[in-house]
């Protein structure tokens, strides 16, 4: 029996796990809420030719040193990533993280088509671009899905250490971030740095395992 007085025993701690899931309309719109912040946030970085972590990053930077589209290659990197979803995080997460992957690169082409930028002061794209990407990305880990590549090797090690996704993120992001030194100037490179530190700051503050009631 439980007493309301006390904080151990009390009503905050007793609920219906049922009554906090996402409904499938939740989960569809929250997906797509998700991707396209994501797909935003790339938009604003590419517009100003800046780089950051994970699967993105290489996608970007793949992209500026061969000019083939940054859909197509932010799709195809990530394809290989699924392989690990579906041994570590089952069936439901991964076709959820592939259909995530599409619809960024969905919306990819649709921001090419319908918002073309000209003139984007570069820090300025880099932070919000990298906060509106680290937003999309919390919202998606909140319906059980992902972006792929990095994302998922930070949500298996939360869920085998947990180590916090963000910081494991963070950590692959400044790597990758340093190989771009090879193509990209490098004061566009530190920026880029600033950005990737914002991106998975917003998810190691705000992406905790407990804290977040619905699933």
């Amino acid at each position: 029996m439980t007493d309301p007085a006390d904080p151990t025993t009390g009503p905050s701690l007793v609920f219906d796990s049922k009554a906090h899931a996402h409904s499938v309309a939740e989960d569809i719109l929250g997906i797509l809420t998700g991707t396209f912040l994501v797909s935003l946030g790339l938009h604003l970085l590419h517009a100003v030719d800046a780089v950051t972590g994970g699967t993105a990053g290489l996608a970007l930077l793949v992209t500026y040193a061969t000019g083939w589209p940054l859909p197509l290659l932010f799709f195809v990197i990530n394809v290989p990533f699924a392989l690990l979803a579906i041994w570590k995080k089952g069936w439901s997460f991964t076709l959820r993280t592939l259909v995530c992957i599409a619809l960024v690169s969905g919306f990819a082409i649709v921001h090419d088509a319908f918002f073309p930028i000209d003139g984007l002061q570069p820090f300025y794209g880099i932070l919000a671009g990298n906060l509106l990407a680290g937003v999309g990305v919390l919202i998606l880990f909140r319906h059980r899905g992902s972006v792929g590549g990095v994302n998922v090797i930070g949500l298996v090690v939360e869920d085998l250490t947990g180590f916090r996704a963000g910081w494991t993120m963070m950590i692959f992001d400044l790597v990758i971030i340093a190989l771009s030194l090879l193509i990209v100037p490098w004061p566009v490179v530190l920026m880029s740095a600033v950005g990737a530190v914002l991106l998975n700051l917003v998810l190691a503050l705000n992406h905790r395992p407990g804290r977040y009631l619905g699933h």
